[in-house]
């Protein structure tokens, strides 16, 4: 980070390129940073006036990927079709886990808070102070009773409520209320070409549409929370599909 010195580093920074061209990293780092007498935006939360040390913690791995023109894709085979469009590690504990991905700029990704508060950082793809400093953002709980903070805005998500977050610079941060029934926060983020209002979204402002049979096992029902007959947004569009009972496939 510009007018940063790194001074010791904890831990690992992993990275490679893969022969598919994937370039990965993975980071869990402690980095203790000396910093100048003036705020040093982006490295980690607002710094004092100060040039005592301060330890930055960050628990969030991602990945790039690639987009496929259409007549390789023909090419793939299972193992490559599942390494270049499966995302298999959504959820781990104490981390936030993402996907950068070249279609579109989009991010999927998981936050488990178990026994921390995690923070949304801005990775490096961004190129940005914040995650959301150019970018929207929906999510989603799928797991235990949990709370984002969005800046100086809190908001309670039990399971299958929906947040939506608009562009703007501030700190989001994830935490669970029961380490032993945590949050899953999922994740989608796109580009956003300008701010729309934050929004809690539950089930019971959904657009519901049934679709399916039980005879093709698909009987289901589309919950659209995150569309715009329910609130403004820029282009993300994200609903949580239910299937009924006896039924397997969307």
């Amino acid at each position: 980070r510009k007018n940063a010195i790194v001074q010791s580093c904890a831990n690992k920074i992993r990275f490679w390129v893969t022969n598919s061209g994937f370039f990965i990293i993975f980071a869990k780092i402690e980095l203790v940073c000396q910093f100048r007498p003036w705020q040093t935006p982006g490295c980690g939360p607002p710094f004092r006036n100060t040039t005592n040390a301060t330890i930055i913690t960050m628990k969030t791995n991602y990945e790039i990927r690639y987009a496929a023109h259409p007549e390789d894709a023909k090419s793939y085979d299972t193992a490559r079709l599942r390494r270049d469009f499966l995302i298999e590690k959504v959820f781990t504990a104490d981390e936030v886990n993402m996907v950068y991905s070249m279609y579109d700029r989009m991010v999927v990704g998981g936050a488990m808070p178990v026994a921390e508060t995690l923070r949304l950082e801005a990775i490096d793809p961004l190129k940005a102070p914040f995650f959301l400093t150019r970018r929207e953002m929906g999510i989603y709980n799928v797991g235990g009773p949990g709370v984002v903070k969005a800046g100086d805005a809190v908001f309670e998500l039990d399971y299958k409520e929906a947040l939506y977050l608009g562009s703007g610079d501030r700190v989001v941060t994830f935490e669970s209320k029961d380490a032993s029934n945590p949050a899953k926060f999922y994740f989608n983020s796109l580009t956003a070409h300008r701010n729309y209002p934050d929004k809690k979204v539950t089930k019971a402002d959904a657009v519901v549409a049934h679709m399916g049979s039980l005879e093709g096992s698909n009987d289901r029902n589309i919950n659209k929370m995150i569309v715009n007959q329910v609130l403004p947004t820029c282009q993300l569009q994200m609903g949580m599909t239910e299937l009924k009972p006896g039924s397997v496939w969307n």
